[in-house]
């Protein structure tokens, strides 16, 4: 019987399905016995903390498949996993859905803040708070900026575009018309300067390290809106603070970070315009079943199967 080691969390549901036709070991890479247990793998899933690299396939002699619980693979070394006969599969649309709709829900905070009340209130009161009118543009007003128009950002796109946005895009690709939504294809200087709201949604592919550093961020309005739920290597995060810190009316709600967790000496912590997210967006449990049913391309591959999400080819 082949054994699956699970390194993080996967929903009941997969796992119970999975036990049903392997033994499937529990166990985090941290843990004292995960070399052990891993000597003794025919599969490996993972979702974001473990680094699959010559390291740990070093300690993995039958590995055959490594699973991937999400969309992303800059936590592994597809080539190098590939050298070894061993195959990569993921769930490259699991999660889109959830992203989108944190976006959405990020962008509603920053352009529409709103008064909650939990106690009676007297008429004075009643007409102050009614006096707080949100000062951003509404949606159908504002220039959305989209940096990567793959799966999640196309569907923003489309999301946006029933709101009434304009919206840009900056792409490595040059994208079907018929896959836009609207959107208009511009140079990566002009989007950072145009764009009201900024989504960040690049992959994490090690090129793109620092991608949106300080000659881009210094292009951006004094009061934009930057958002990044993609990876938090993308942001040169002492370039950001600068700017924080230097156009006030200027907010940024990340979701991703460099390091995951963060420590005190993170710059942008404590910026009263840096708004910071534990990595929430994939976190609804339709998401995380999605991506746990990575499962049955582990399995198919143990059985000598052609799996439905192999890793793109290198």
């Amino acid at each position: 019987m082949p054994t699956v080691m699970v390194s993080e969390h996967l929903a009941e549901q997969a796992t119970e399905w999975l036990g049903q036709r392997c033994r499937v070991v529990a166990c985090p890479v941290d843990d004292p016995g995960f070399a052990a247990a891993l000597a003794e793998a025919d599969g490996l899933i993972v979702r974001t903390y473990t680094i699959v690299d010559e390291a740990l396939l070093r300690l993995a002699p039958r590995l055959r498949v490594v699973g991937r619980a999400g969309a992303g693979l800059d936590n592994i070394d597809v080539a190098a996993c590939r050298a070894r006969g061993i195959e990569v599969v993921h769930t490259p649309d699991a999660n889109t859905q959830a992203v989108v709709e944190y976006v959405l829900c990020l962008m509603c905070d920053a352009l529409r803040p709103r008064v909650m009340l939990d106690n009676a209130v007297d008429e004075r009161m009643w007409k102050r708070l009614r006096a707080e009118v949100a000062g951003r543009l509404q949606m159908n007003e504002i220039t959305l900026g989209i940096l990567g128009l793959g799966r999640i950002g196309k569907r923003v796109a489309s999301v946006a575009s029933g709101l009434g946005c304009e919206i840009i895009y900056n792409d490595l690709l040059t994208i079907r018309l018929e896959l836009r939504f609207g959107a208009a294809p511009v140079a990566v200087e002009e989007l950072f300067e145009r764009a009201d709201v900024l989504s960040i949604h690049i992959d994490g592919r090690a090129s793109n390290r620092d991608f949106v550093g300080g000659h881009l961020i210094g292009r951006m309005k004094p009061e934009v809106v930057f958002l990044n739920t993609a990876r938090g290597f993308v942001v040169d995060n002492l370039a950001l603070e600068r700017f924080l810190q230097q156009h006030p009316a200027a907010q940024a709600h990340l979701d991703v970070h460099e390091p995951e967790p963060f420590d005190e000496a993170y710059p942008l912590l404590g910026l009263p315009n840096a708004r910071l997210y534990p990595h929430l967006a994939s976190r609804t449990e339709t998401a995380m079943l999605n991506m746990s049913w990575v499962v049955r391309d582990v399995w198919a591959v143990l059985e000598g199967n052609k799996p439905q999400w192999p890793a793109p080819a290198l």
